[in-house]
C-alpha cells in the first residue's frame, strides 16, 4: 500500500491543510492499494492562488517555449509508460494489456496530437482585407479547473491539461478520488519536465469538497469537466454565479445501427466495442439497432460473443475484460440488469451476479438483452458496464428515430456497405461523433457531444480553442 497523501501545489508536493485520509481500492481484489488525502476549501484556495500567481508570466510565453516543454513532457511520458500502465491497471481495473495500449497509449497520442495542433495554430490573425487595421488575437482564458473521471484517466487528463498548457493557461487538476494514482504520476512528469511553479497544480478530493470549491471559485475562469450528466448539471449551476466558461463531456447512450447489408463482422465488432474497458466508456455502442431481416442472427451472434468474452483480474495477462471500478458501480449495474429482466427484456447472455470463480472483486458478467424497446430503462440510462441491449427496426427512418430518441448525443455508429446510405444517415444522427463500419476517428478529431452529452470539444485544434478567448483589436499598426 502506497502513501499518496500529498498534493502538488506551486511546484512542490505539500501536505493537505487538514488530514482527511481516503483509501484507494484495487477493484480486482477489493484490497486497499493506496491512501490519499481528500482536500478541502483551503487546499483548493492554495492551488488556485498558485495558478493565478503564475498566469501573467506563463500566458505571455511564446509558442516555441511551450512547445519545448510539451515535447519534453511527451518524452518523459513515453519513457515512464510502463509505470503509468501499472498505475491505471491497479486503480481502475483495466487489464494490463489494455492499460499498456489503449489506456496509457491514449495519453501519449493526445500529447502528440496537441503538440501538432499548437505548432500550426496562429494566435494572431488579421480580420480580413476589408479591415487591414483589425487583428484577432486568441489568448489563454486564464485559470482553469480541470475535473477528470476514473474510466479513462490519462485520456481525459492529457486532453485537458495539455490543451490548457498549450493555450497558455494555468490550472488545478482534480482527478477522480477513486482512481488518482495515474494523475499523481502525471504530476511527477510535469515536475520532471520543468514547467514553472504554479502553472500546473493537483489537489485530490471529492466532488462535494474540492470539486465544489473549484467550480464556484471566483478566481477560476473556466471549468472543464468529464463525468456524469448529473454532476455536469450541478457544476454548471455552481459556476453560473461567476459566469465562467464551462466545458462538459458527459454521458452517452450510443446507437449502433446495423443494416441488413452490413459486413459479416459488424455485430461481432459492435459487441466487443461495447464490452471494451468493461463497458466503462461514455462513447460505447450500448444500443445495437438491428434491421429485422437479420435480427435473429445478430442476437445469436451477440450472445455467442458475450459467452466467449473472458473476465479476469486486471493483473492477469491476456485479452479479457477486468472488473468495474467500485462497489457502487457494481451495485448500479446489477440493479439495472435486474430492472431489464423485470421490464421484460429477453436475457440471452450473462445476467445478475458475478462470473464463476470471481467472487472477490467487482466483476460483472458480459450481458446481452434482446427484444428491447427504446423506452425501457436499460435503453434509456447509461449503465456503464458490459451490458448490451439489442433493438429491432424495420426501416431507415425508424432506425434514425430510435437512435435520436435519447437525451444523449455523444457517439453513434453505422454499419452498412451502402456508402450513400451511410452518409445520409450520418447527417441525420444527433450526435457529436459518428463512426461508420468500425473506422476510428483520426488523431485530433473533435471529441464531444450534442444535447445532454455536453458542450465544447476536446482534441486537436478544437481542444486548444476551448481554452482560448478571442480579442478583436482595431487600429493595429
Amino acid at each position: 500500500m502506497s502513501d499518496k497523501r500529498q498534493f502538488y501545489i506551486d511546484g512542490r508536493w505539500t501536505a493537505p491543510a487538514q488530514s482527511h485520509d481516503f483509501e484507494v481500492i484495487d477493484p480486482s481484489t477489493e484490497a486497499v492499494c493506496a491512501v490519499i488525502s481528500l482536500g478541502g476549501e483551503a487546499d483548493a484556495d492554495a492551488a488556485v492562488a498558485a495558478a493565478r500567481g503564475a498566469f501573467d508570466q506563463w500566458s505571455q510565453t511564446s509558442k516555441e517555449e511551450r512547445l519545448a516543454l510539451l515535447e519534453k513532457l511527451q518524452a518523459i511520458y513515453n519513457e515512464r509508460s510502463q509505470e503509468m500502465a501499472e498505475a491505471i491497471s491497479v486503480e481502475m481495473g483495466a487489464p494490463l494489456a489494455l492499460a499498456r495500449t489503449a489506456q496509457c497509449g491514449s495519453g501519449s497520442g493526445h500529447i502528440k496530437s496537441l503538440i501538432r495542433a499548437l505548432k500550426s495554430y496562429e494566435f494572431d490573425q488579421p480580420l480580413g482585407p476589408h479591415a487591414p487595421d483589425n487583428r484577432i488575437l486568441h489568448e489563454p482564458i486564464g485559470v482553469c479547473a480541470l475535473i477528470t473521471p476514473w474510466n479513462w484517466p490519462m485520456n481525459q487528463v492529457t486532453l485537458k491539461v495539455v490543451a490548457a498548457l498549450a493555450a497558455g493557461c494555468t490550472m488545478v487538476l482534480k482527478p477522480s478520488e477513486i482512481a488518482p494514482l495515474s494523475s499523481m504520476l502525471f504530476a511527477e512528469m510535469i515536475d520532471q519536465a520543468g514547467f514553472p511553479a504554479g502553472v500546473f497544480n493537483l489537489v485530490n478530493g471529492d466532488g462535494v469538497g474540492v470539486g465544489s470549491a473549484l467550480t464556484g471559485h471566483p478566481e477560476v475562469d473556466m471549468v472543464s469537466f468529464t463525468g456524469s450528466t448529473r454532476a455536469g448539471i450541478a457544476i454548471s449551476k455552481n459556476a453560473a454565479d461567476t459566469v465562467k466558461r464551462v466545458a462538459l463531456e458527459l454521458g452517452g447512450k450510443g446507437a449502433n445501427i446495423v443494416f441488413a447489408d452490413a459486413d459479416d463482422k459488424a455485430v461481432v465488432r459492435g459487441v466487443r466495442h461495447c464490452f471494451n474497458n468493461s463497458g466503462q466508456s461514455c462513447n460505447a455502442p450500448t444500443r445495437m439497432l438491428v434491421e429485422r431481416s437479420i435480427y435473429d442472427q445478430a442476437v445469436a451472434t451477440a450472445a455467442e460473443i458475450a459467452s466467449q468474452t473472458a473476465v479476469d483480474r486486471a493483473s492477469v495477462e491476456g485479452r479479457h475484460i477486468g472488473p468495474v471500478v467500485s462497489q457502487q458501480q457494481y451495485d448500479k449495474i446489477q440493479g439495472l440488469i435486474e430492472k431489464g429482466i423485470a421490464e421484460g427484456g429477453r436475457l440471452v447472455a450473462g445476467g445478475p451476479g458475478k462470473p464463476e470463480g470471481l467472487e472477490r472483486g467487482y466483476f460483472v458478467k458480459p450481458t446481452v438483452f434482446a427484444d428491447i424497446n427504446n423506452q425501457m430503462s436499460i435503453a434509456r440510462e447509461e449503465i456503464f458496464g458490459p451490458v448490451l441491449t439489442i433493438i429491432p427496426f424495420d426501416t431507415e427512418e425508424e432506425a434514425i428515430s430510435i437512435a435520436n430518441d435519447t437525451p444523449y448525443g455523444l457517439t453513434d455508429y453505422i454499419q452498412t456497405q451502402d456508402s450513400e446510405k451511410a452518409a445520409r444517415v450520418a447527417r441525420r444522427l444527433r450526435a457529436g461523433m459518428v463512426q461508420i463500419n468500425g473506422t476510428s476517428l483520426g488523431a485530433g478529431a473533435p471529441f464531444g457531444g450534442y444535447k445532454q452529452s455536453g458542450n465544447g470539444r476536446e482534441g486537436g485544434v478544437w481542444g486548444l480553442e476551448d481554452f482560448l478567448e478571442v480579442k478583436a483589436v482595431s487600429g493595429w499598426g
